[in-house]
């Protein structure tokens, strides 16, 4: 492993993936195509760690797996000693797509999962306007999907996430699909929310200097089928400066190793 200089703070493991390997049949019956090839991996709880890797690598197979959506051929997903079987309340997916209900108002959406957890009207809508005013969207919260840019779409579904107050939050490149001012300001926004709530999170990226600018760690993934190359620890302290020397170096040591 290819660690900085700076101790790892967190120490507890919230996750522990063990010999994890997934196939997926073809359409002609031939050989099976392989994507994910023993896959071992521990995260502590409070870090933030990216999943980096070549598009198609397999990188949006493995968060599915760890966030139960899909299953996987062998080996096994651990979240607290406990089994990963399936979606649950302790953890919780960000998708690239949004995923809000068009019908529903920002405050309904981020209220949904509430909802469904039996929380009462009253304490939904306290955590809806805590989260709409921590995702900076105050005044839209009687808006709908189509009514809201990208970004304020993408802020509406990290609050909803938030929101449920999940153990880990896995997020599958969720500003893959905004401009590049917008997907700065998406990142400067995320990392604030998470180091001022400690939650773990597992993000899924191929933009090294995403993964730099966000992680403590960078898991870096081989081509598919995907094995865990290297794993960084970012040494750099918050806030990072995208221009600074320290950052671009550390940019320019994982692009090596990714691209090798």
């Amino acid at each position: 492993m290819a660690e900085g200089n700076r101790d790892m703070t967190h120490s507890k493991e919230i996750i522990r993936v063990t010999d994890l390997v997934k196939s997926f049949p073809k359409k002609d019956r031939g050989e099976p195509l392989k994507v994910l090839d023993g896959i071992h991996l521990s995260i502590s709880e409070g870090e933030f760690v990216s999943i980096l890797g070549p598009s198609g690598c397999g990188k949006s197979t493995f968060l599915h797996i760890l966030a139960g959506l899909d299953r996987q051929d062998s080996g096994q997903v651990f979240l607290d000693d406990k089994l990963i079987t399936g979606p649950g309340p302790d953890h919780t997916m960000i998708f690239q797509d949004y995923s809000l209900f068009p019908w529903m108002t920002v405050e309904k959406n981020i209220e949904l999962g509430l909802k469904a957890t039996g929380i009462q009207e009253s304490e939904r809508k306290a955590i809806s306007r805590n989260y709409i005013d921590l995702v900076h969207l105050g005044g839209f919260e009687n808006h709908y999907p189509h009514e809201l840019s990208g970004g304020m779409k993408q802020r509406v579904a990290i609050a909803r996430g938030f929101a449920l107050n999940p153990r880990v939050l896995f997020m599958d490149e969720p500003f893959g699909a905004l401009d590049a001012q917008t997907r700065v300001m998406l990142q400067e926004e995320l990392i604030r929310i998470f180091t001022s709530t400690h939650k773990t999170i597992v993000f899924v990226t191929h933009n090294v200097s995403e993964a730099v600018f966000l992680s403590d760690r960078i898991v870096v993934c081989t081509k598919r089928p995907m094995q865990v190359k290297e794993i960084f620890q970012v040494s750099i302290e918050r806030p990072r400066d995208r221009f600074g020397i320290p950052f671009n170096e550390f940019c320019k040591q994982v692009a090596q190793l990714l691209n090798a």
